[in-house]
């Protein structure tokens, strides 16, 4: 382990984290001057910092190993989660404990949405514009950027490209130099957020909250500057940028690629992964409707397509967005929204979840075994885009769910043991392990009332959810440290 190099980078990777401190400041000083002293203070903290941590091993200039790349990972994410609490610590307008500023940071950067603020409507600009600009930050992975920029500065990136991106496909690149692929990303990801952000404003949004809500949109975070969330435009125009945005960003961006270089928009039906993902929002919508109708939960058939559509995609996407109090919908349903977050969004996208091509793997596995039973000597495949996939990658499939269950399992056990019930227990887990946001029980609106505890569990979670559990669980392997 070359210590002296992840020091170097991790001291870089605080310097440029301090500088997202300034924007909120700005923000705030034009709005209401409110707050804004806060975020000059975490400024120089961070920067000062960095510069300590950095200065010592300047000079080391090694090559950076994959091992390396993991524990830099680990390191930084969780540096930034106690990092991007001072602001919120250091206001005047927040009352906030550690644990609770911790939660909100995290929650934010792993573009969760759980939330233990409350009264947002009553916040400065400053701290409002900062939630959502963390999620911004977190939602396509800060690492991402650094990869972009660190070759700048000498040191290379594949290393951290590979230990951050998620999803079974990971490895794939969209041009042959990691640096480029990073900037590639950033900019489909930042074109995706300017033209949300202008959509937002047409309909009916003002600046302010169109770029907030285009950050937690893009990000697939869910955090809102209000406390009814997206219900508080009851607009029509807006949810459909929402649900349109929510869907785009919760695919995979190197379909987006793929589709602006061949002028293809065909390619999206083309896909395997996107297209089974789409009759899962049909079907889970269609049910919503006939049930919400059935019971006239609503004034119109035309009001419960839209309020199903849009919960349904918001949930599914794990953005975690609120136009009406579905923890109130009959029967199922809040549960069934619970559970079709587990799935979550397409590989390579800036959603939480198991993901959708590994679901769709385990359905076409689960129907290979069903047919072997019937032909035993046939030599059946599983494919995925009309290709034969691989067996380790099968086998890779298989681990990731195992752990995830026993994981999902111990932490539910743990947050029981803690004083909660089941119900919040269950979905506050579901909720962090998926980067969701909104559970049911205690955790419907916000988690103020979950105990310390609990909180750590559940940030542990958040971590776990964003990096997709492997990343995190071999930095914890006696193996990992072993020369």
């Amino acid at each position: 382990m070359q210590y002296c190099v992840i020091q170097r980078i991790l001291g870089l990777l605080l310097m440029l984290f301090s500088f997202t401190q300034l924007v909120p400041a700005l923000v705030g000083w034009a709005y209401d001057g409110l707050d804004i002293f806060p975020f000059l203070k975490s400024f120089s903290v961070l920067l000062i910092g960095g510069a300590m941590i950095w200065y010592p091993v300047r000079k080391h200039s090694d090559e950076m190993r994959l091992r390396d790349g993991f524990l830099v990972v680990i390191l930084f994410w969780t540096v930034l989660g106690v990092s991007g609490s001072l602001p919120l610590l250091m206001s005047d307008h927040l009352k906030i404990s550690v644990p609770d500023a911790i939660f909100e940071s995290m929650s934010a950067l792993t573009t969760t949405g759980a939330t233990v603020i409350t009264k947002l409507d009553t916040l400065p600009h400053s701290i409002l514009f900062y939630r959502q600009q963390l999620q911004w930050l977190g939602g396509m992975g800060i690492i991402v950027l650094a990869v972009a920029i660190l070759p700048i500065l000498g040191i290379g990136g594949s290393q951290l490209y590979r230990a951050e991106i998620p999803g079974p496909v990971k490895d794939s690149k969209l041009t042959p130099r990691i640096k480029e692929t990073a900037k590639l990303l950033w900019l489909i990801y930042f074109g995706f957020t300017v033209v949300c952000a202008l959509a937002y404003k047409l309909a009916g949004m003002s600046w302010f909250d169109a770029v907030g809500h285009s950050f937690s949109t893009v990000a697939i975070g869910g955090f809102s500057t209000h406390d009814a969330s997206m219900g508080y435009f009851n607009s029509h125009w807006v949810d459909t940028v929402a649900i349109v945005f929510m869907l785009l960003s919760s695919a995979n961006f190197s379909l987006h690629y793929l589709v602006w270089r061949k002028r293809s928009p065909g390619l999206y039906l083309e896909n395997s992964e996107f297209r089974f993902y789409m009759y899962c929002v049909a079907a889970i919508t269609i049910i919503c409707v006939i049930y919400l109708q059935l019971g006239h939960h609503y004034g119109s058939t035309s009001e419960t397509i839209f309020k199903s559509l849009f919960q349904v995609v918001s949930m599914l996407t794990t953005t975690g967005f609120t136009t009406t109090e579905y923890v109130y919908w009959p029967l199922f349903l809040p549960v069934l929204l619970i559970f079709s977050s587990f799935m979550g969004g397409c590989a390579g996208s800036t959603a939480g979840g198991i993901k959708v091509v590994r679901v769709l793997l385990l359905f076409k596995q689960g129907m290979r075994e069903t047919a072997r039973l019937i032909h035993p000597s046939a030599r059946i495949s599983v494919k995925l885009n009309r290709k034969p996939v691989p067996d380790n990658v099968m086998q890779a499939v298989w681990g990731f769910f195992s752990v995830y269950i026993g994981l999902f399992v111990l932490m539910m056990l743990l947050l029981m043991a803690s004083g909660l019930d089941q119900v919040t227990a269950f979905s506050a887990v579901a909720a962090s392990l998926n980067n969701l946001g909104p559970g049911l029980g205690s955790v419907a609106e916000n988690y103020a009332g979950v105990n310390d505890f609990s909180k750590w569990v559940l940030c542990f979670a958040m971590l776990l959810g964003r990096l997709e559990i492997f990343t995190l669980l071999v930095v914890l392997t006696p193996a990992f440290w072993r020369q």
